[in-house]
């Protein structure tokens, strides 16, 4: 097979959480072979398999190798590893349909549906939506929040939102979270916790 995407996003079954940076490959897998190695033509791991699609026609996804040595030590040591920042909020990409229904000048980013009470993103005062619109046959909450940036960094979408969070952040650690909230473009420090 052949690595045929670098840096996909995929959403954990369990908790619903995304899994940032991604391999997507077309490496035969097969229901209970998760957890082996992507090799590369040298022989060196370059990710864990853990996901297939199932309808996909042989579509695979792996951790890369960097993300599973972050990882390791707290997994041999405590069989678990909870240091993934959380963000307290939910939402979707931000489209050119949904800037147009919200009159913004915004078209990348991420627009923040919904504030988990309590969370980091409640406690900073992000906003999240305020009114549901039909836009491409789907439901979206408009009016929230859009992150473009986090730590100067740009944020185009979940993928590049949770790739940043994961392998630039921890929990407990302040962020600048650069948004644009009815036009205006705002930086609001924010501290980030563990993943519940």
């Amino acid at each position: 097979g052949v690595v045929s995407a670098l840096g996909r996003t995929i959403t954990e079954e369990t908790g619903g959480y995304p899994i940032a940076n991604i391999i997507q490959t077309t490496a035969p897998l097969n229901p209970g072979n998760s957890g082996g190695p992507l090799l590369n033509l040298q022989g060196q791991v370059v990710g864990i398999t853990t996901a297939i699609v199932s309808d996909s026609q042989g579509l695979g996804f792996a951790i890369p190798s960097n993300t599973i040595l972050r990882e390791i030590s707290s997994l041999v040591t405590t069989g678990s590893y909870n240091k993934h920042p959380w963000l307290g909020a939910s939402g979707v990409d931000m489209t050119y349909e949904i800037a147009k229904a919200m009159s913004v000048n915004v078209t990348y980013g991420w627009l923040i549906t919904q504030v988990t009470s309590g969370g980091p993103a409640a406690n900073a005062s992000l906003r999240g939506g305020t009114k549901q619109v039909l836009i491409a046959g789907e439901y979206v909450t408009i009016g929230g929040d859009i992150i473009i940036a986090i730590n100067g960094t740009r944020i185009i979408n979940i993928d590049a939102l949770s790739t940043y969070l994961e392998e630039n952040t921890s929990p407990g650690q302040t962020i600048e979270v650069t948004i644009v909230r009815e036009n205006q473009t705002l930086t609001i420090p924010l501290i980030l916790e563990t993943r519940p």
